[in-house]
């Protein structure tokens, strides 16, 4: 696991600077802190910070090949690197370290670019190739480790995070209206974009290949939704409770100590069940609670602690909700509002204090339909041809009655009456398209939320008219990559902890995604079959326990410890003059939680995260880490 950053001049400009590479490596050091290396040719600079994990002693990074031509520099792990390696050595091939760099290298030699799609692993990969002149860049299937990337007359700019970039003059720095709308809508901005105009995020499954001052983008890989197991429901189990298995011992590869994040809950349970099968030593796991009841899920992960016998580690915390929201701001480099960020930084805090690495559950409820909205997706769907009635009456019945039903009438029946793509997408969105609006003082109180950033993949994908594929590949392209394991990468390297999820290894993707709707989502039920393979080896009440998430108790937060933060921003003359949201507009969402007219939880969030980060990477420079005081 590590952090990579780079840039390539273009034809006929200077030669990147020395010092240039090393402040873009530096500004990341919380990725890699045990080792660095820089390479530095007439037109090129790539750095790393390394945080070893496999072949500790020998895996230096930057790393050569065919005479010291080729260089690469990768951030992330390599799974079936030892299958590869093997391979190769009946091929002749003969290698000096135990690492997974020289086998990139290798595959590369021989394959070219194609050697990409061979790689089994999360990973951002940097390859400069001074035969040919040119730099390819490339992303792991599902985005689960970041690659931004610039591209202008002078070059070509690349770094695990945007802060590395940052470090040049030529990163561009202004705002896209784009990005910004987004993010009012979803906490977070989509993939491709970031929240600069010009600069953009390398997309999952995807290579970048910059020569002659032009870049190339090619997609190696994609799911499908097309293809449907011939199996019975019997050996679909058998086939999943096979590769669920073989996907969590391809994850314990390491050579330092490990453990796991456990909620108690399915998925994070099953992964924590199947180390268990394959290791000598009991499981370390890590919990995290807080003080309110219905945000603590420590009992659920204690029960499934004592069923398993791991050797569980769990804290209840009262974090210093301000100092740790602008640590956060500063490790996501563009605004994101998804406040289940703050356990996950809490639980990896605790986990690095024991372990380097980590498995999670990240990535089994888009691949088994463990979302309550796709239930709810799939109730509206099943109305047909009445959606249209239906919506009416729902607005109508809602304007009459009180909040909040009346609201979440009209709501539901404002989405009713939308095209397939924005009602999926409004059930996604954390705020609501006219508080959105609303908001965002670049639109002039007036913003079009029909958000073109997240277009809908399935025709591509081959999810044909199925409602429920539709909108898991619309979370496959988007709310994956850009939330869920932004949130898990950011907040687990931010305590130079790796984080692995087995459940995006690629033949138990495929496979998930294959199976027949009524084995993923049937009725109230999510996770069909995934739940029953899972009682082999879980508790009924690990199994049964209804999808909580890793939530955080905003509400009671913006009535005590957040609100003199939010006052005070709302109140300052930055805020009001900078022009990302409209001062009216966010005074009033505060003056109506402060009233107990509505909960604006979320909204508040987003806002103080927006200008939080707009202090950090507008207003001054992103050079170093702000300290933080957590319980």
């Amino acid at each position: 696991m590590c952090g990579i950053a780079g840039i390539v001049a273009a034809p006929g400009r200077p030669a990147p600077s020395t010092e240039l590479g090393r402040r873009m490596i530096d500004v990341i050091r919380h990725r890699g802190p045990d080792d660095h290396g820089l390479h530095c040719d007439e037109q090129a600079v790539l750095g790393m910070r390394r945080l070893s994990i496999v072949d500790v002693a020998g895996g230096h990074q930057p790393a050569y090949a065919a005479e010291g031509q080729v260089c690469l520099v990768f951030n992330g792990e390599i799974y079936n690197f030892r299958e590869l390696r093997r391979g190769f050595e009946k091929q002749g091939a003969r290698f000096d370290t135990r690492g997974e760099a020289e086998v990139i290298l290798h595959a590369y030699l021989r394959h070219g670019a194609d050697a990409i799609a061979m790689l089994d692993g999360m990973f951002a990969i940097a390859i400069r190739d001074q035969r040919s002149n040119e730099l390819l860049l490339a992303r792991d299937r599902f985005g689960e480790k970041p690659l931004y990337y610039a591209h202008g007359p002078w070059g070509l700019l690349f770094g695990s995070e945007l802060k590395s970039l940052l470090q040049s003059p030529d990163c561009p720095r202004e705002i896209d209206p784009a990005a910004l709308s987004a993010y009012l809508a979803y906490g977070y901005v989509p993939c491709p974009l970031s929240i600069f105009a010009g600069v953009g995020k390398l997309p999952p499954a995807h290579l970048l290949r910059f020569r002659e001052g032009r870049i190339e983008l090619r997609r190696y890989w994609r799911p499908s939704l097309a293809v449907r197991t011939p199996l019975d429901e019997d050996a679909a189990g058998e086939r999943l409770a096979w590769l669920l298995d073989r996907a969590v011992s391809s994850r314990l590869v390491s050579d330092v100590p490990f453990g796991a994040f456990l909620s108690g809950g399915l998925d994070s349970s099953t992964v924590v069940a199947l180390m268990t099968r394959h290791l000598s030593q009991p499981v370390k796991t890590f919990s995290i609670g807080f003080r309110e009841a219905a945000f603590n899920e420590l009992a659920d992960a204690r029960r499934v602690a004592r069923h398993l016998g791991t050797e569980h580690h769990e804290l209840v915390v009262e974090p210093d909700a301000v100092e740790l929201l602008e640590r956060l701001v500063w490790h996501f480099d563009e605004p994101f509002a998804d406040s289940s960020a703050v356990p996950t930084f809490l639980v990896s805090q605790l986990a690095r204090r024991h372990v380097k690495m980590a498995l999670t559950g990240d990535g089994g409820d888009e691949l088994f339909g463990g979302y309550d909205r796709y239930r709810r997706l799939l109730a509206m769907e099943r109305l047909g041809p009445l959606r249209g009635p239906a919506g009416v009456a729902m607005r109508i019945a809602g304007a009459a009655l009180p909040d909040p039903l009346g609201g979440r009438l009209q709501r539901i029946g404002e989405r009713l009456r939308l095209p397939f793509r924005q009602r999926y997408l409004s059930g996604v969105a954390l705020m609501r398209a006219d508080t959105a609006a609303a908001l965002n003082a670049r639109a002039g109180g007036h913003g079009h939320y029909d958000l073109p950033a997240i277009d809908d993949p399935g025709a591509d994908l081959g999810a044909g008219d199925s409602a429920l594929d539709r909108a898991v590949a619309m979370d496959l392209q988007s709310y994956l990559p850009d939330d869920i394991l932004v949130k898990l990468d950011r907040m687990a390297m931010a305590n130079s902890l790796e984080g692995r999820s087995p459940f995006l290894e690629p033949e138990l993707a495929t496979f998930a995604l294959s199976l027949p709707e009524r084995l993923r989502v049937s009725g109230a039920d999510t996770k069909v079959l995934l739940r029953r393979v899972a009682s082999r080896w879980l508790p009924p009440q690990a199994v049964d326990k209804p999808k909580q998430g890793f939530a955080v108790p905003l509400a009671e937060w913006f009535r005590g410890p957040l609100r003199p933060l939010v006052a005070d921003t709302l109140a300052s003359r930055a805020f009001r003059e900078r022009g990302l949201c409209d001062p009216a507009a966010a005074q009033a969402l505060l003056d109506d939680h402060l009233a107990g007219r509505a909960n604006r939880d979320q909204a508040l969030w987003q806002v103080t995260c927006l200008e939080l980060w707009a202090r950090r990477f507008l207003d001054t420079t992103a050079q170093e880490e702000v300290p933080c005081c957590c319980a």
